[in-house]
């Protein structure tokens, strides 16, 4: 009887799932062992900050869950022009670093508005999916194409090539889930591959061409564009079964591995945890995929389920992506690997998305 005024009080007062909280709450927790190991003599700086971002992304989770799907239905298209309108500014007056135009400065945080683009476009999508009657036709496929390519070249040119193809695959995925004729899906792979080398010459800077390139080649350039990869393949390979022990990986220690509390996280967790730690964080985000697909299908109503599923499968894509980005399967595009990675921006998005999880499962029977 108490169980089950504790499962009514989450689920419809606070509107949270139990098992996706604790899934969440895990992997955050050994975001910061592995934060504290991977950022060296700033530790404590890092560790404040990771801190405080945990605490704004568990606040913005709770506020999302407690918004109904209505109000995100009713506010999708402004909430899309606005991050469109913020991707303009960063364009004219974003903050830059490393060759890289991707924030902007608000009071004593940079805040990367490409990461609401993720957010975003599959909301805008799901709405305009939702009202329309099937199947979908060419006009409504068009003018789904152009709101998804607006801010994906806009991100592309900041360059950010990771965020950009994490939000193009988020209109993408919305667009299949909703039942896209086969005809449709063929012509524009079709379209897609022809224009392709177009985007290799014209749309890619250098570097990024050398990356993907470097998958073919046999050998590393160790002093140039393959001293990242080649870096990240000795952490993950030197931790063996159980790993080097926390704090004592060689390649993140002493600072040959680049990006180690970012992107290359995965690798750092590899040297100094080992094989079975890694299994271990990757069967939990296999449980955080299968309860929120679970959830999408206890989903009465169509918008519910589209988004759940989306956010879903963007999730897993974002940790495929990085793990094989990592490991060497998969060019660096520079995707961080979700909750695990340090970046405030990325990890409020990723706790927003969950909060929007569920509050389209927990409000469900409302609408």
């Amino acid at each position: 009887m108490k169980k089950n005024k504790i499962n009514h009080f989450l689920h419809s007062i606070l509107h949270i799932d139990l098992i996706l909280l604790i899934l969440i709450t895990l992997i955050l927790i050994i975001s910061l062992f592995i934060t504290w190991s991977s950022t060296g003599i700033y530790r404590h700086v890092f560790i404040k900050h990771k801190l405080i971002q945990i605490f704004i992304g568990f606040v913005t989770m709770f506020i999302a869950v407690q918004i109904s799907p209505e109000i995100y239905k009713k506010y999708s298209f402004l909430f899309y022009w606005f991050c469109i309108i913020l991707l303009i500014i960063v364009e004219f007056y974003g903050y830059t670093t490393k060759g890289a135009q991707r924030w902007l400065n608000i009071y004593f945080t940079k805040f990367q508005p490409s990461e609401m683009a993720k957010i975003s476009v599959p909301l805008v999508i799901a709405h305009i999916i939702n009202k329309i009657k099937y199947p979908i036709n060419k006009k409504i496929f068009f003018k789904i194409i152009i709101i998804i390519l607006i801010p994906t070249i806009l991100v592309a040119k900041q360059p950010d090539l990771g965020t950009a193809i994490l939000i193009s695959l988020s209109g993408a995925i919305i667009l299949f889930l909703s039942g896209l004729s086969w005809k449709i899906i063929i012509n524009s792979t079709i379209i897609f591959i022809i224009f392709l080398p177009f985007g290799w010459m014209f749309l890619l800077h250098d570097y990024q061409r050398e990356r993907m390139l470097m998958l073919l080649k046999s050998h590393y350039d160790l002093l140039g564009i393959g001293y990242h990869i080649f870096q990240s393949k000795t952490a993950i390979s030197s931790g063996g079964l159980f790993g080097k022990g926390w704090l004592h990986g060689t390649q993140s220690q002493l600072n040959f591995l680049p990006e180690k509390h970012t992107d290359f996280v995965f690798a750092v967790l590899a040297e100094e945890f080992g094989f079975i730690s890694t299994l271990s964080i990757i069967f939990l985000y296999l449980l955080l995929i299968g309860r929120s697909l679970y959830l999408s299908f206890q989903c009465y109503h169509f918008f519910n389920k589209l988004i759940i599923s989306g956010i879903t499968f963007m999730l897993f894509l974002s940790i495929f992506i990085n793990i094989s980005m990592v490991s060497g399967l998969l060019p660096i595009v520079g995707i961080p690997l979700p909750l695990l990675s340090y970046g405030g921006t990325s990890l409020i998005v990723i706790m927003a998305n969950f909060g929007i999880i569920m509050s389209m499962y927990t409000h469900n029977s409302k609408i």
